[in-house]
């Protein structure tokens, strides 16, 4: 490989990593300059390293950038309409007695598809506190296997923002990756479950004294006791802890008994805010099944009519009204109306509405400005050359192409520790790459998001929302939580080589 382009890849990356870990800027403010320094080590001309930023910005959030905007705000209804908390009651009641760790990880994969994971564990944590405190026992196993289970679908499906980014970048389906991301997440589930459950016993004894007494009451030694006491202050100021990996995570006011409570209370003669499971799911299943529904009619319509190469193909009728209610600006659209209206109390104000929404957008406009940095990046990467290169040389190893983006992703979050800006970067390095590596643009993005979840650890925000919360410290946090999610990483490996041969 030309020595000048390998220094300016690496230069690159590294720029990324000292920025996010050393400075107190920011992983937008890291992948403008990485792209900057890309550029220029590359040789090329100021004026075309500038162009192609600009390019490679705009292409991005042009594809992606509402998309974004309007999951979070989906999230946001579903979180403070106590939608959420619904459905992870719904799952437990469904699976029943000694089933909880695969109701609280179910439920985690469930909440996290629109509500961003951090503030998602707190939203749920007091149902996995209420469920330990009747059985007496188990709250690590079942701590651990809701925050893992958020891991799952913020990592692997969209609409959260990190694998929008991705597929936005590297041009991806994305009904093709929310269905591969589903699969990958079911498949991943009893790797939650068995290392919650192998983990869980042994770090029970652990548990910080304030949590284990927030959790089994007073005088609570080994993890039984009675009525449980105030929660701790400590617990609840654990957001407020280390950097974020997501803007839109909850705040450092803790754990709410009533998720629903940011909804006020119902004037006179207004009937009580009731939330059923499937009123609750039907904002979230909408949109998904939309999107999976003109994933699925194009791909038949395109065998039907033998233009699987997306030459000459004309759209029939059915495929092409699905094409339109599927698009992903459209479902989630139908989606953010549905949770309006379907979910929140008549009584609920426009300006309240308004001011959810606007917390949204403020939440997701920092991952909007790193997606599209992040397109930056890997527009000056194909421009000056680098990503033509990196394939020809990859091409001449014999690592299977699916690789690539999966350790890039490995080693940007081991360095700097946010899921959300390993995948993001991944997908810009890897998007010049794709054709030369052999593999497709879907099975490039899974690589990216799988990943992007290995070992949790100081360096992310999440694990000091979800150790925090659960009352691990130390070696016990990094056994727990930093073991179950290089556990899933592990086991999306194996997954990962057997879509390069499907997909």
């Amino acid at each position: 490989m030309d020595l000048q382009l390998l220094a300016a890849l690496v230069l690159g990356i590294a720029t990324i990593v000292v920025i996010v870990l050393r400075t107190r800027l920011d992983a937008f403010f890291a992948l403008l300059v990485a792209a900057l320094v890309t550029g220029f080590v590359a040789g090329a001309p100021a004026t075309k390293v500038i162009e192609s930023i600009t390019k490679g910005f705009g292409n991005t959030l042009g594809s992606i950038g509402i998309v974004i905007g309007l999951g979070v705000g989906l999230g946001k209804i579903l979180e403070v309409s106590g939608a959420a908390d619904a459905l992870a009651r719904a799952f437990v009641r469904l699976l029943g007695a000694g089933r909880e760790p695969w109701a609280m990880g179910g439920t985690g994969a469930l909440v996290s598809i629109p509500v961003f994971c951090d503030s998602g564990y707190v939203i749920m944590n007091p149902l996995a506190r209420s469920i330990a405190r009747r059985k007496r026992a188990g709250y690590v196993t079942l701590a651990l296997a809701l925050g893992c289970g958020m891991t799952l679908t913020h990592h692997l499906v969209p609409p959260t923002p990190g694998p929008l980014g991705v597929a936005g970048i590297l041009g991806a389906d994305l009904g093709g990756l929310v269905l591969a991301g589903l699969v990958f997440a079911v498949l991943l589930l009893p790797v939650v479950v068995a290392y919650a459950r192998w983990i869980g016993p042994r770090l029970e004894g652990s548990l910080l004294p304030e949590v284990r007494e927030a959790v089994y009451g007073r005088g609570a030694v080994d993890g039984t006791g009675s009525a449980a006491a105030d929660r701790p202050a400590a617990a609840a100021a654990a957001v407020a802890e280390g950097s974020r990996d997501d803007p839109a995570a909850a705040t450092a006011d803790g754990p709410q008994d009533d998720p629903a409570a940011a909804l006020g209370t119902p004037p006179a003669g207004a009937k009580p805010h009731r939330m059923g499971p499937l009123r609750a799911l039907l904002p979230l299943l909408v949109p998904l099944l939309l999107i999976i529904a003109n994933t699925v009619a194009t791909a038949v319509d395109r065998n039907a009519q033998g233009t699987l190469d997306g030459e000459g193909y004309e759209p029939s009728p059915i495929p092409e009204a699905l094409a339109f209610v599927g698009n992903p600006v459209v479902a989630l659209l139908v989606g953010l109306v549905l949770a309006v209206y379907v979910l929140l109390p008549r009584w609920t104000t426009r300006s309240q509405v308004g001011d959810w929404l606007s917390q949204a957008a403020a939440s997701a406009g920092l991952i909007i400005l790193i997606t599209g940095a992040g397109g930056a990046l890997g527009e000056v990467l194909r421009a000056t050359g680098v990503g033509d290169e990196m394939a020809e040389t990859i091409a001449s190893w014999s690592l299977p192409g699916v690789l690539v983006p999966f350790l890039i992703a490995s080693l940007v979050r081991l360095a700097q520790g946010s899921g959300t800006v390993a995948m993001i970067t991944a997908a810009s390095v890897s998007a010049p790459l794709v054709s030369g590596l052999g593999i497709t643009p879907l099975l490039a993005a899974l690589g990216c998001c799988a990943g992007s979840m290995v070992f949790s650890y100081f360096n992310d925000s999440y694990f000091w929302v979800v150790t925090r919360f659960t009352g691990l410290d130390g070696t016990a946090a990094l056994r727990g939580w930093s073991g179950i999610t290089t556990a899933v990483w592990l086991g999306s490996l194996p997954l990962l080589l057997l879509a390069g041969v499907v997909l």
